[in-house]
């Protein structure tokens, strides 16, 4: 057996960076934009992110802290999901900086707010992929003893799709030329995909 490293989160794991973000990884980027009842926007980007079901399609994030795209996601129930690829990523890490909730991250970032179909909160007009989405849960984490986390998970049912046909070969969508990026581990680590990278598998 190869020699181990172990630690106990609880007591700390003792090296230069919390591993576990690295292992997670890389991550889809959760770029959510979202508006509150007084019609203040907000987009930000979150790196715990991921698709949790098929038929409805629910994905969901999960935001450290209440902030305002929770709060926004609260009060209005709605909230979209925008594609990060390479050509946006600078972008999207300018909408990860702390801002005044007055503050519209859109304007900050230099990016076009597209209406939605379905739902108050804007899109990013750049982005090729966007899901309209319609909250179903919003709940704080709990430690195995129970104790609530200041750690919030959202929640949400994809009612609206929007897709560039450019990315759609022959009915099925293409992930390497949508070009996403993703999240890694570290202070600033992201990846992207490449060919290379892939390969198929069927299941049994």
């Amino acid at each position: 057996m190869a020699e181990e490293y172990f630690f106990e989160p609880a007591q700390g794991h003792g090296l230069a960076h919390d591993p576990l973000n690295s292992i997670i990884a890389p991550r889809p980027i959760g770029w959510i934009s979202s508006v509150s009842d007084a019609g203040l926007v907000n987009l930000a980007p979150y790196s715990f992110f991921n698709l949790f079901n098929y038929k409805p399609p629910i994905i969901g994030f999960a935001s450290t802290g209440w902030k305002d795209s929770v709060q926004n996601i609260q009060q209005t129930g709605e909230f979209c999901w925008n594609l990060v690829n390479r050509r946006l990523v600078s972008a999207m890490n300018q909408t990860s900086a702390s801002v005044a909730p007055d503050i519209n991250e859109f304007t900050l970032a230099g990016l076009t707010m597209l209406p939605s179909r379905l739902i108050k909160a804007p899109q990013v007009a750049e982005s090729p992929v966007r899901f309209e989405c319609k909250l179903t849960q919003l709940f704080p984490l709990v430690t195995a003893q129970g104790e609530q986390v200041n750690t919030w998970m959202v929640l949400g049912e994809v009612i609206g799709v929007h897709i560039d046909v450019a990315l759609l070969q022959d009915g099925v969508f293409d992930t390497l030329a949508a070009d996403p990026v993703l999240r890694g581990g570290g202070p600033a680590e992201y990846f992207t995909l490449s060919a290379a990278q892939k390969f198929s598998l069927v299941r049994p």
